[in-house]
């Protein structure tokens, strides 16, 4: 899953966030993003768990 009108992957967000990232710093990091965008990324982050920690998981094996 991706945020809306980007290819920014929500996996990528959440895992950012995980690792210590702030919502200003992803802001800073993805200036088309909105404060909104990562409201309703955390919030499918949060109903979608297995998805996002299995795309986490894949990613760190490559």
């Amino acid at each position: 899953m991706t945020i809306a009108k980007t290819r920014i992957p929500v996996w990528v967000l959440e895992q950012a966030r995980r690792l210590g990232a702030t919502e200003a710093d992803l802001l800073l990091a993805y200036p088309t993003l909105y404060a909104a965008d990562l409201a309703n990324a955390w919030a499918y982050a949060r109903t979608n768990a297995t998805e996002i920690d299995q795309a986490i998981a894949e990613n760190e094996a490559d």
